[in-house]
């Protein structure tokens, strides 16, 4: 499998499980990412993107999303797109 990185981790919001992130590239809903860092290593699809409360099906560079997230992540965790 081939990982292309895409962002950033800027903020983790436990009460609703979401991961802040600044994009570096293009990530698209559906898209199976990886979260990696010091301690974190979490592989999931990209179910939910949204950019300031409101859904969308994707993102580019300079933009920051918020991800649905099934753990918890860090700041400064670097996000990859998994392709086959």
């Amino acid at each position: 499998m081939e990982e292309r990185e895409v962002g950033r981790v800027t903020d983790y919001y436990k009460h609703v499980g979401v991961a802040g992130v600044a994009l570096t590239g293009t990530l698209r809903q559906g898209d199976r990412i990886r979260i990696r860092g010091h301690t974190t290593d979490l592989e999931q699809p990209a179910g939910s993107l949204e950019i300031d409360h409101r859904p969308v099906a994707e993102a580019g560079p300079g933009q920051s999303v918020g991800i649905k997230v099934r753990e918890r992540v860090r700041r400064g965790d670097h996000v990859y797109v998994v392709t086959e």
